[in-house]
């Protein structure tokens, strides 16, 4: 029995909340009344609420995300259906901003809109006590980093031998993309680096070789990007992956000659470019300097060994088609192993609400709150560029297109694959749940109805794409007499992250 319980829902099993393990680590005299339990989206609320109850505790508090409000929402009206007397406090950024919009909010008894570190331990100490504070929503600030106990002691031998394990060097960003609910923050605040350091060689001594960074800039302080990295080459071996999301136009030759030491499989750096037009940058507070971020990722794809995922954002104020399919290209050119085609979202308290007036945005005004017009894109175009991101994924992100993704493509990347996505589903009515042989011949007849691919070029790139990545070597749909012969299966050449997720 444990009188609170720190819980959430995660999006898949293997992702492990740092959030709750920061507020387990900093409960003090209480952590021998505190619990840990995580679930997944899929889990029925009615069975989770079961769960929690089992351990009859006083105070549950849930965190909430932009993934889990709905499910989240359902589990906080069952329990005060069939316990109101808990106790149920909410935390994370779903519900730290417009509390009264939401009915989660409502049937809540406390909301701690900000860190909740050192927050809800405190308030578990006057509930306890029978002092229950008048305020529902208790605003918290920035806590001191050097005050607050590190988390990763949290992470179980079960979390080490399945789960991602995320840390964090840094909190905060001193850039204002209203995009972001960054954009609130006032600077970046870093760990003294020295204990961060000594907690990370801890959980390489645990056996964790999978590190993902959650800091949103990286290489912003470049000694103590220098340091972390040497600290990594140091305990270096075949196993180590590390992710860090970094800046795309801030990359000295310091960090260079550093990043170019680390072999294949072992770095992937996440980069949003998000667009590459002036305008629209400036429009929503973003600095970039495009031309530098352009030199950068082509030196860190052609001089290094690093795996590239990059990010573009449709839908920003006052960005068309046209713009988008310009920046689309430019990034297609730099060859990153990855473009992230991300649809805009109306986070709940980031500034890029201040332009749904003027440029008629409008979007969905359930969770994930993707925009679904502007005034320069209507619905209907959105609609086919959400059905290009989920098609983009399957053929140009997946790794299984490789030789026939250049024939794809062409010099008009946006507008061919453009049309291939409004072919494809025109032909099959869906973008999800399409087994890979359906998909390989959906893709063959794209080729030769759109383009006048010849039908044996087309069949003998899909046919050594498809035994790539272990596929049977026949093809049932393509014509017998250009059916290769069986071949051992490719051993895969991608990092390490983008191979486990191959078949997602």
């Amino acid at each position: 029995m444990s009188d609170i319980i720190l819980t959430t829902l995660n999006a898949r099993y293997f992702h492990a909340s740092l959030g709750l393990r920061y507020l387990q680590a900093n409960m003090g005299e209480l952590a021998p009344r505190t619990r840990l339990a995580e679930y997944i989206i899929d889990a029925r609320p009615a069975d989770i609420v079961e769960k929690l109850l089992s351990e009859n505790p006083r105070i549950i508090g849930l965190g909430v995300y932009i993934w889990n409000v709905e499910l989240s929402t359902q589990i906080v009206a069952l329990l005060k259906q069939v316990r109101p007397d808990i106790v149920v406090v909410l935390g994370g950024p779903e519900v730290s901003y417009e509390q009264e919009e939401q009915t989660i909010c409502q049937l809540a008894d406390y909301v701690i809109a900000g860190p909740g570190d050192l927050a809800f331990p405190a308030l578990c100490r006057q509930v306890l006590a029978g002092a229950h504070p008048a305020e529902k929503v208790i605003r918290t600030p920035q806590p001191r980093l050097a005050d607050l106990q590190l988390p990763y002691d949290y992470y179980t031998d079960e979390d080490i031998a399945h789960r991602f394990i995320y840390v964090e060097a840094s909190r905060g960003c001193p850039y204002k993309c209203e995009f972001c609910l960054s954009a609130l923050d006032k600077t970046a605040w870093p760990f003294e680096l020295p204990r961060f350091l000594d907690a990370m060689d801890a959980l390489h001594r645990r056996g964790v070789r999978h590190f993902k960074f959650v800091d949103r800039t990286f290489n912003l302080k470049i000694d103590t990007s220098a340091r972390i990295l040497e600290f990594f080459l140091e305990r270096l071996d075949e196993k180590l992956f590390l992710h860090f999301e970094l800046i795309p136009d801030h990359l000295p030759e310091r960090l260079q000659k550093i990043i170019v030491r680390f072999p294949p499989g072992s770095l992937q750096f996440e980069i949003g470019l998000q667009s590459f037009n002036p305008e629209v940058q400036a429009r929503i507070s973003r600095r970039q300097d495009n031309d530098k971020a352009e030199r950068n990722i082509r030196w860190l794809r052609h001089e290094t060994h690093a795996h590239l995922h990059t990010d573009l954002i449709a839908g920003l104020p006052g960005e068309d088609l046209d713009s988008f399919a310009a920046g689309f290209d430019r990034l297609v050119a730099l060859e990153p192993h990855e473009i992230q085609v991300g649809i805009l979202k109306r986070l709940r308290g980031a500034p890029i609400a201040r332009h749904s007036e003027a440029h008629a945005m409008r979007y969905t005004p359930y969770p994930p709150y993707t925009v679904l017009a502007s005034d320069c894109l209507d619905f209907s175009t959105l609609q086919r560029v959400n059905r290009f991101a989920r098609y983009w994924d399957l053929i140009g992100n997946s790794g299984r297109f490789r030789l026939s993704r250049k024939l794809l493509l062409g010099t008009a990347p946006f507008a061919r694959f453009m049309a291939l996505s409004d072919w494809l589903f025109a032909e099959s009515g869906k973008t999800h749940q399409l087994a890979l042989d359906r998909l390989f011949e959906l893709v063959y007849r794209g080729m030769i109805a759109l383009w006048d691919i010849p039908p044996a070029q087309a069949a003998a790139v899909l046919s050594e794409d498809f035994t790539a990545f272990g596929g049977r070597a026949k093809l049932s749909f393509m014509p017998e007499k250009t059916r290769v012969a069986s071949v051992p299966s490719a051993k895969a050449t991608g990092p390490r992250r983008q191979r486990r997720h191959l078949g997602n």
